[in-house]
């Protein structure tokens, strides 16, 4: 099996998704704080402040690339518009999560993103299957998430919501390469 690479930098169009940095704390802290980004998140509180994004990015340095990837979402123009991470799940399968500061919704950025990541998820880190879900009552992420590839399963789980501060309904989906 190949050495999987510790700083994989992937490359659209428009984006650059690249290892998160600690001096990213500010710009996540400041699009992050936003009720109507955190709250389709599981594990992001609101309010979100500076302390959260140091905290958080603290707690990245040790982290198993095998297990999860995590990448900024760099446009362009614009600098770090968000976030998207593979992470485990109770099953231990990679379960894809991203969010994008408000600004930068409805452009495309989001399923242009998860079609890169899927792609490096594919063949560099080499999964052949990506589970993730949206809330119920966030379409906008399920659009995002079928234009990349994603089936729905016909599951409908409670997941948490931290910034809600209560399970909600979410639609489960697959990726298979």
């Amino acid at each position: 099996m190949c050495a999987i690479e510790l700083e994989p930098v992937i490359r659209t169009a428009r984006l650059r998704l690249r290892k998160p940095r600690r001096k990213d704390a500010a710009r996540i802290a400041a699009l992050a704080n936003d009720i109507d980004v955190a709250r389709m998140t599981t594990r992001m509180p609101h309010p979100y402040g500076l302390d959260h994004a140091e905290t958080y990015l603290d707690s990245l340095a040790g982290r198993d690339p095998s297990r999860e990837a995590l990448f900024v979402v760099d446009h362009e123009d614009e600098g770090l518009i968000g976030m998207l991470g593979f992470h485990p799940n109770e099953l231990g399968r990679a379960e894809l999560g991203y969010w994008l500061g408000r600004p930068y919704w409805g452009q495309g950025y989001a399923t242009e993103a998860a079609s890169a990541a899927l792609v490096w998820a594919s063949k560099d880190w080499r999964r052949r299957m990506v589970v993730a879900g949206h809330f119920a009552d966030n379409p906008a992420s399920g659009e995002v998430l079928c234009k990349a590839g994603f089936l729905y399963t016909g599951e409908v789980r409670r997941l948490p919501s931290a910034a809600r501060g209560e399970p909600v309904p979410a639609r489960m989906m697959v990726w298979l390469a």
